[in-house]
């Protein structure tokens, strides 16, 4: 691996770990102002939703300038929004709803850097790695991901903490937050966003010229839909697309499914709640590291993983001793990271074959925010009518188990139907594509 590959893990593990750690001090803020519990997901619903109204334009922002920069700019917008939500309370003027209203909008405008900071990120990894090297890669670069938002959820459960705050609070500095802890939280949050826009200017330029990119919106968002529809249409692209779409609404679901299942199924605080996304770092970490010996094409030969982690969502439910509660969240970690990082590399290897770096990963970043946005919305309408966590979990469980046995037989239909499609991808991995 190239030196300047480890340079980006750094920068997009810090600033992945700070994005969901903020998510964290900003349900705490709400819970401080007493506001409901479907308030929990319009924060997920707003950063989601900033990736899709971007998402036109981010492939071609990504696509003109060299990668680390975009990365510097987008994760200082990161930091503006993190700014937002500390003087949230002394714009709303004891407001309770103006100040969850800004919550709400600092966290829109962290996704808003996280919209545009996703393709530069990914996009830097087909330029720096060969094919054959791309599961490897995202191996590497998924795991740690993956494992930055749990940490980013535990490290955000740990600032909040009483012991943590009474700490902070025996230096004068942090006096005038004693009535409110949360913030203390995002102060610290707000300087590892520093130390990952410091990263970002290590990041090496790699010498990449794409065309160039139009800055008529009305030009982009017609190029984008073509872009959409390209790798949709794509019987290799339009598999992974789909799986990875529904992988990460799921996660979604599932990071604030485990909150709400800590405090109402096993009575814990949101401290401690948010910790145990940190037990499924042990079982992410062996699946991804797994997953890394997976070829790219043999990728979808994982597919079947998918339905079996539907049903181990629903064993949640019949936990409640500490062992099996870890047991049960190693599980499910274990078996997306081993599920996830080979059908992300064959996206990006599809989506930079048929379109480019920046624009693939816009696309598939579009999707993914797109189901997020939709299955966090019917989460948070099953809050409200306040139907009980475990049969939230149950419905969950069953539809990702559902969902992924369909795209099983839409893949083994395409491969019978379109299989040169698929055989490119082997040739590719040979050395042999001519793409």
């Amino acid at each position: 691996m190239k030196k300047g590959f480890f340079t980006v893990m750094i920068a997009q593990a810090l600033s992945s770990l700070a994005d969901n750690a903020l998510f964290i001090a900003a349900i705490a803020l709400i819970h401080q102002l007493s506001g409901p519990a479907w308030l929990d997901s319009a924060l997920k619903w707003a950063f989601a939703a900033s990736y899709v109204a971007l998402a036109a334009f981010v492939g071609a922002f990504a696509d003109t300038f060299p990668k680390g920069k975009v990365m510097f700019f987008t994760n200082s917008i990161k930091i503006l929004g993190c700014m937002l939500m500390f003087v949230s309370g002394h714009l709303a003027n004891q407001d309770p709803a103006l100040q969850t209203f800004i919550i709400c909008l600092a966290y829109a405008l962290v996704g808003i850097g996280a919209a545009a900071y996703s393709p530069a990120k990914y996009g830097i990894v087909t330029e720096l790695l060969p094919p054959k090297d791309l599961v490897k890669g995202n191996s590497w670069i998924e795991g740690l991901t993956v494992l930055s938002i749990i940490f980013g959820f535990v490290l955000g459960g740990f600032l909040i903490k009483d012991q943590v705050v009474d700490w902070f609070l025996q230096f004068p500095a942090f006096q005038p937050f004693k009535d409110t802890p949360a913030e203390i939280a995002i102060i610290i949050i707000g300087f590892i966003y520093i130390a990952a826009a410091v990263t970002n200017l290590l990041i090496p330029k790699t010498n990449f010229i794409y065309p160039k990119q139009p800055k008529n919106p009305i030009i982009l968002l017609g190029s984008f839909a073509n872009y959409v529809k390209v790798l949709w249409q794509d019987k290799v692209g339009q598999i992974s697309l789909a799986v990875t779409t529904l992988f990460w609404g799921a996660g979604a679901v599932i990071q604030l499914v485990v909150l709400k299942w800590g405090t109402d199924h096993l009575g814990l605080d949101v401290s401690a709640s948010a910790n145990l996304m940190g037990v499924a770092a042990i079982g992410t970490i062996i699946g991804a590291v797994l997953a890394g010996k997976v070829p790219l094409d043999k990728a979808i030969s994982v597919l079947p993983i998918g339905v079996v982690m539907g049903f181990a969502v629903m064993l949640m439910v019949l936990v409640k001793q500490t062992w099996a509660v870890y047991g049960v969240l190693i599980l499910i970690g274990g078996l997306s990271g081993f599920f996830v990082v080979p059908m992300n590399a064959l996206l990006q290897h599809r989506g930079h074959v048929l379109l480019s770096a920046g624009h693939s990963i816009a696309v598939q970043n579009f999707n993914e925010q797109l189901n997020i946005l939709f299955m966090v919305l019917v989460y948070g309408f099953m809050v409200s009518l306040g139907l009980h966590i475990n049969t939230i979990i149950i419905l969950f469980g069953l539809l990702v188990a559902v969902l992924m046995y369909l795209l099983i037989l839409l893949c083994k239909y395409n491969q019978r139907k379109y299989p040169q499609a698929f055989d490119e991808i082997g040739e590719s991995c040979h050395g042999k594509a001519t793409h």
